[in-house]
């Protein structure tokens, strides 16, 4: 019999789980609130560019089908998916006037 242990290596942006591949981002709380679009290189060197058109919340998932890691026994046919995993930045402090200008807006 032959074993064989295969040991991986963290990545500093990506993190497996399975076949996805899940990014943990950064994003200001006005961008969570009004959509934007984040760019990451992909584990492949493409360039891949994500639109957030949802309202994000801490803790928040988009996912990217077919993004993530080829599935074996597909010879690659067949992917993961990509789950990028948000954290709001909230303001520190608010002045009164935008205090005020929220709670006329919301």
């Amino acid at each position: 019999d032959v074993v064989l242990v295969l040991d991986e290596k963290p990545h500093p942006t990506f993190k497996r789980e399975g076949n996805d591949l899940v990014v943990q981002q950064r994003v200001p709380l006005k961008q969570a609130l009004c959509g934007f679009a984040t760019t990451l290189t992909h584990l492949d060197g493409r360039q891949l560019r994500v639109e957030v058109k949802e309202v994000v919340s801490d803790g928040f998932v988009k996912v990217v089908k077919g993004e993530g890691m080829p599935i074996s026994k597909t010879n690659g046919a067949q992917k993961g998916d990509l789950k990028l995993r948000f954290r709001v930045d909230f303001p520190r402090e608010l002045t009164d006037d935008q205090k005020a200008e929220l709670k006329r807006i919301l």
